[in-house]
Formats: C-alpha cells, structure tokens, sequence
C-alpha cells in the first residue's frame, strides 16, 4: 500500500482511496464518460460509449497500474486517479503495446474527420500528440475524474496527492495536466492544489498546468 493511502475499509459514509483493480473496468469507463463534456455527461454525445476511456483512461491502468487509485464508496470506484511517470516512454507503449488491443474496435478515419466519434478516433492513433517539447522538464503527466456527488468534498485533492507521492516513488520529479481552458472549474481545482500555468506555444484549446510532485 502507498504510502499515506487511507487504510481504513471504504463505507458509504467515508469513500477511501485504494489502488485500481481489474474489476473497476466498468466503473472507470463510466465515470470517465459521464464527466468527459468539460466536467459534465458526455455519453450522448458519442456513438462508442467505450472509445474515450480507452484513450484517456484504460491505457494508464493497463500499463501503469502502480499509478492507477481509485476513490471507493463501499460499493465501486466513484471516481479515479490514473497517469504516468514519463510521458515519452508512455506514448511508446501506448503505440506498442496498447493500441492494438483496441484498434480493432476503433479503427483510425479512412478521411477528415466528421464526428465526435472520428475526432476522438483519431487522437487514438495519434498518441505522440501527448509529447509536447516545452513539457519536457515535466515527464509525468495524469488524467483525474469524480462523479459529481463526489467533487468538492476534498477527494479529488486526496488523489492527487495519492498520485504525487506514487509518482516521487517512481523517480518523477514534476507532473503536468492538459486541460480544456473553457473548464473554469476545473482549473480553480488545479490552482488550489498547487499547480501554475506553464507556457506551451501553439496550444490550441488545452492550458497546461504543471507541478512538482514531492511538495
């Protein structure tokens, strides 16, 4: 067990932090599609209810289940901490050894992109988007969702420190984010939790934040 993991059994009255299972699946899909939109449901918006988490969460828990935690009810995951250590090395994998477990359900667009669907498709098979030269003194980088009942009551600050300290163990010295710049929420999440913009040229509709993972 991590280091400053809570120990205690999970219960509905006090969720507790634990390592990912491979019976989370479900769960971590879930909760990934029903807070992809900004922050809010995104499950009607997507004919492949399993495409986004297999690009932004079901890879890290496949491989990198050491820096995978879970938020428990007592009942299943309701929330979820996933991430790497060394953002290139992950994107290697990413293209070895994770894409071709899921190309096959989703398959790259044959032309310009049309849909959701398409978009999201296409970041699939493009995982060296995730290297980014002006992050490179920031290796690590994490992916971080809670259903709603669960934001604001500390446990998304619980996770991440969770992953911090995983991610210290491992060698990480710094971890950044990429996120959408609409979602004010979010980054008022970020900024109370230690992170600061870093300045990333050509950054589209995503902000980058960055911190180090040992404070």
């Amino acid at each position: 067990m991590m280091i400053g993991m809570e120990r205690s059994s999970p219960s509905p009255s006090r969720p507790a932090i634990r390592p990912y299972r491979a019976q989370d699946r479900e769960a971590l899909f879930d909760i990934c599609m029903q807070t992809a939109e900004a922050g809010g449901d995104a499950r009607h918006l997507y004919r492949d209810q399993e495409l986004l988490p297999n690009i932004f969460a079901a890879p890290y828990a496949y491989l990198e289940p050491g820096l995978a935690f879970v938020l428990d009810d007592g009942t299943r995951a309701v929330g979820y901490i996933v991430g790497t250590s060394d953002t290139a090395r992950f994107v290697k994998e990413f293209r070895e050894r994770w894409l071709p477990l899921v190309e096959d359900r989703h398959p790259a667009p044959a032309r310009e992109p049309a849909t959701r669907d398409d978009e999201m498709a296409a970041l699939l098979h493009w995982p060296e988007r995730m290297i980014v030269p002006a992050l490179a003194d920031y290796p690590a980088h994490l992916h971080i969702d809670l259903l709603p009942g669960y934001q604001g009551r500390g446990f998304g600050r619980a996770l991440s420190f969770t992953l911090f300290r995983a991610l210290a163990e491992a060698g990480a010295a710094r971890v950044h984010v990429g996120m959408v710049t609409a979602n004010t929420a979010a980054r008022g999440f970020y900024d109370r939790i230690g992170f600061h913009a870093l300045d990333v040229p050509d950054r589209g509709v995503l902000t980058y934040l960055g911190r180090e993972t040992s404070r």
